[in-house]
């Protein structure tokens, strides 16, 4: 049975109503557009006529014109009581309206009528005649119809419930609320605020941040991780509001939770990554089976636009990045070009197409497990186009090859980058049964400089005095090591190309690839 809190509403008349304990009480609720409750109207009169002076009595409507227009046609005897804001009728729990309450003088809910049948109303009426007055209800019950079904309560509308549920004691949001000006713009307010990386976002509205958050089952104050350089608590909540600012659906939010649980280890060290000047980015490889649940991109186009999952949640990344973390361009962040993965960079890697162990289980997750896997990246994607190679061998040692100026054709012995190698490629591997540690340790070979050949490119006094240790011709390899060579799978069925991005600086003192299980 439902019962009724405390609440206190302004009448048509202007004056404030309170709901009292100390004595019985009669509650309705009603809307305007409802038939049933405007059947009900000249019962609630002829009730308040006959126990008005015994109980209080308090009829509620839920639109402040409609409270006008009912007041207008039945000339109601009584004050209905305005509920527009919908808080009333929200915290008593009401799905239909008309529906009646007594209450006693504690404040309990002794008798509840929902929509309208005659004989039960006409029961309740009887009862309430026997308790507080001797006289009959002037009242012809058989002009009245025997049952007409409620209709929805306006606080259970969609368009409100998500609102209330924000609003409500208890609401999960606890994050400081901004009030934009009746006349203030919403979209040119946020980034007044400087909330945006440039482009438009979203409202994170109360109820948009309540629905993100029933994308997870992690409670909304629980702290993720500490993000520098601000060194904030990142809680969920924090994540889901940047999830809204990002445009994402409420299905995402795990991986997004995932990716801030990753960037903010010591290993990936995200303060050096958004500060160097080198520009470099997070950028995110989804594997597992939630690709496929949140229809991420793994083919045509991956690596650019059009694909909702793989921009908001990329996009969402960099705003908890900006917003929580605080690196903003001109403050803590100060590359000197920056790269247009600033704003996001997320796909997934075709596991299905590929002959290799995809990215994950290289990383000692289980193939069923869903998982994120974030690198820092300064570069790309950069487009190495080879229509012609035959054999794995071939094809490995052209992608090598064109790594050679990564950076610059000097950066020898520290380099690190991620292959994403297209179907038409692995298709070339594949027949040879080239292995991903064949084709790193082709690429290793196939981009060798000998000291002769970096000293001739120009180097500095102090290279110079390191490299005239070694023979002139010693061969130096353009990657620290083969696991500095991160490759996966993705792209359209055509086209026989690989796009690499380019790595930061020796993972020893720059940032190491973070895997992150994402928890549905």
């Amino acid at each position: 049975m439902l019962g009724v809190t405390s609440f206190s509403l302004t009448g048509l008349s202007g004056q404030e109503t309170s709901f009292s304990t100390d004595r019985a009480s009669v509650v309705c609720f009603v809307k305007e557009d409802c038939p049933t409750c405007r059947t009900v109207m000249p019962v609630l009169a002829a009730m308040f006529k006959t126990f008005a002076d015994h109980i209080d009595f308090h009829v509620i409507g839920q639109t402040a014109e409609g409270n006008r227009q009912l007041a207008e046609e039945f000339e109601l005897p009584f004050d209905l009581l305005d509920d527009s804001a919908l808080k009333v009728s929200f915290d008593t729990d009401v799905e239909t309206v008309p529906t009646l309450l007594v209450t006693n003088a504690k404040g309990q809910t002794e008798s509840e009528r929902i929509g309208f049948v005659r004989e039960e109303w006409q029961a309740l009426v009887d009862d309430l005649i026997q308790q507080f007055s001797g006289s009959e209800c002037d009242l012809d019950w058989s002009a009245l119809p025997e049952w007409r079904p409620g209709c929805g309560s306006l606080s259970v509308d969609p368009m409100h419930a998500g609102r209330l549920q924000a609003e409500a004691e208890g609401s999960p949001i606890r994050a400081r609320r901004i009030e934009v000006g009746s006349l203030d713009d919403e979209f040119e307010f946020m980034f007044d605020q400087g909330f945006t990386d440039g482009l438009p976002v979203v409202p994170p509205t109360p109820e948009r941040v309540l629905r993100m958050l029933s994308g997870t089952k992690r409670d909304a104050q629980e702290v993720v991780a500490t993000m520098a350089p601000n060194m904030a608590k990142v809680t969920v909540e924090k994540i889901a509001i940047n999830a809204v600012l990002a445009g994402c659906r409420p299905e995402y939010l795990p991986v997004v939770i995932a990716a801030v649980e990753a960037v903010c280890t010591d290993d990936f060290n995200i303060h050096g990554v958004m500060a160097t000047t080198m520009g470099a980015s997070p950028v995110m490889v989804v594997n597992g089976p939630i690709r496929h649940s949140l229809d991420m991109n793994m083919g045509l186009g991956a690596l650019g636009q059009g694909n909702r999952a793989n921009a908001t949640i990329g996009r969402a990344l960099r705003l908890a990045i900006r917003n929580v973390g605080g690196a903003k361009p001109g403050g803590t962040e100060r590359s000197t070009f920056s790269n247009p993965m600033k704003y996001t960079m997320c796909f997934a890697e075709w596991e299905e197409r590929s002959n290799w162990d995809p990215l994950h289980v290289e990383r000692g997750f289980s193939p069923e497990d869903s998982v994120v896997t974030v690198f820092a990246m300064t570069g790309g994607p950069t487009i190495i186009m080879d229509e012609d190679s035959l054999g794995g061998d071939a094809l490995a040692g052209s992608i090598g090859a064109s790594t050679s100026t990564m950076l610059n054709a000097k950066a020898y012995g520290f380099s690190t980058c991620l292959m994403v190698v297209s179907p038409e490629h692995v298709d070339t591997f594949k027949r040879d049964d080239y292995s991903k540690a064949q084709m790193r340790r082709r690429m290793q070979v196939a981009s060798e400089k000998t000291v002769d050949e970096l000293i001739e490119l120009g180097v500095t006094d102090e290279q110079q005095a390191r490299l005239s240790k070694l023979e002139p011709d010693t061969r130096l390899s353009k990657f620290g090591s083969d696991e500095d060579i991160d490759i996966v799978v993705a792209g359209s069925e055509a086209g026989k190309c690989t796009a690499f991005f380019h790595g930061w600086i020796p993972r020893s003192i720059g940032s190491i690839p973070v895997s992150s299980k994402i928890e549905v």
